[in-house]
């Protein structure tokens, strides 16, 4: 059965890049893709949010950031199954009418993942991106990779596909962007061509101008607690302005950006408190990144609940470790662990460092431990990765409202089969 999946695989991929080539040919079409270690989609949603102000944008809300999805996101198809010829053929029929019909957007914005070596690089067969944005170089999937050398190697063979590479300078270390070969702009809060300015936080809410070489650009704002979606505000407005948008538009588009579910999502929980809500996936710099968000937060109780970082292979104990020793007992009232590798190492490096802290091995068990001891007005962050943890299953049993829960991940009828099996309940 693997066998057949991986032939029809290759058989779809060679069609799909056949096409799109073809359809690249016949149209205008300006393609931004989106690599790096933690915050594609994000910063995904948050180009396509403001370049719509403008231009007609196709992007897809899933993740369709593999070989054989992304094409289908220039098509607007679902992905069939490999095994379902018929479903491919009609798909293929459909995209032939695309290629030849007036193609309805003018931009494409794409998120392309990786799990090892090879992969990005593999993208080039068919894409020509005339953006290429890096989000991060940082510790992912380290069972794969060597080191972070190997990472960044992997995130930047996109470049040999891009004519322009626009790249976070505060996430990804100069060591690494100097083997950049095409022509870069930089962005971040210090040293970089385009740089956010006089950022300050206010009602949910939070202000700041961006400065391009020295010289304000445009004022903003965006509402959200994530400091971090300012970076997916800038990249946007670079791109925004390279394509001739106007400033005015680009502000209105930052405006009407929003949290992607399962990535700093703000939701109202039980006795008044408020859920930052991280389960869509974990890693140490992502991790850290959501505990200065909540370190940067008023209220009478903090509690953190961290999941397992999957997928670091031998750097899992030290990435844990250093997660449980950045946890501050000043600021943390409740560290609540889930999952194997952050019951062994996390857990021991935050109570060394003074914090009270209870584990917990399923996400059901960690959400009775949120119900029984949050306090009124309390801060909850919830963070975690996906296999053993799922930790958006224990944000379920302190929502305000049950029927919030549509907001949350990995909420089909497939994923909470798989999860119910993960942990074996009825």
């Amino acid at each position: 059965m693997r066998q057949l999946k991986n032939i029809g695989k290759r058989l779809v991929v060679a069609v799909l890049g056949w096409q799109l080539r073809r359809l690249h040919a016949r149209h205008n079409i300006k393609t931004v893709g989106v690599v790096g270690s933690y915050g594609k989609t994000s910063t995904k949603f948050g180009i396509a949010t403001v370049l719509n102000q403008h231009f007609r944008v196709r992007f897809q809300a899933g993740n369709y950031n593999d070989l054989v999805t992304v094409p289908l996101v220039f098509f607007g198809e679902a992905t069939p199954s490999l095994l379902n010829p018929f479903a491919w053929a009609a798909a293929f029929i459909r995209n032939e009418q695309q290629i030849r019909g007036a193609y309805p957007y003018d931009v494409v914005v794409l998120e392309l993942g990786t799990d090892g070596p090879g992969q990005i690089a593999a993208f080039g067969q068919y894409l020509d991106l005339d953006f290429l944005v890096v989000t991060a170089i940082a510790h992912e999937h380290m069972e794969f990779f060597a080191d972070l050398q190997a990472v960044a190697d992997e995130e930047l063979a996109a470049q040999a596909y891009s004519k322009q590479v626009i790249y976070n300078a505060d996430l990804c270390a100069n060591e690494y962007v100097a083997e950049l070969t095409k022509p870069t702009i930089s962005f971040g809060r210090a040293d970089a061509d385009y740089r956010l300015d006089k950022v300050t936080y206010k009602d949910n809410a939070h202000a700041f101008r961006i400065l391009h070489k020295g010289k304000p650009l445009l004022e903003a704002s965006y509402t959200g607690v994530a400091k971090a979606q300012l970076y997916s505000a800038c990249v946007a407005a670079i791109i925004g302005q390279q394509l001739g948008m106007p400033t005015k538009k680009i502000a209105q588009g930052i405006a009407a950006m929003t949290p992607v579910s399962g990535r700093m999502q703000t939701l109202q929980g039980i006795r008044g408190s408020t859920i930052l809500d991280e389960t869509y996936n974990a890693s140490p710099s992502a991790t850290i990144a959501a505990l200065d968000v909540l370190y940067g937060m008023a209220a009478p109780q903090k509690i953190a609940l961290l999941g397992n970082m999957n997928e670091l292979g031998n750097y899992s104990k030290a990435a844990h470790t250093e997660v449980g020793e950045y946890c501050d007992p000043k600021q943390l009232d409740l560290v609540i662990t889930l999952g194997p590798d952050a019951n062994t190492y996390l857990a021991p490096a935050a109570r060394a460092r003074g914090c009270k802290v209870q584990t917990c091995t399923t996400p059901y068990e960690a959400g009775e431990q949120l119900q029984q001891h949050i306090k009124d007005g309390a801060v909850v962050l919830a963070k975690g990765s996906q296999n053993k943890v799922f930790a958006e299953e224990a944000v379920k049993a302190i929502l305000a409202d049950p029927a919030d829960a549509e907001h949350l991940v990995r909420q089909s009828p497939a994923w909470l089969k798989k999860k119910a099996a993960n942990f074996k309940t009825d």
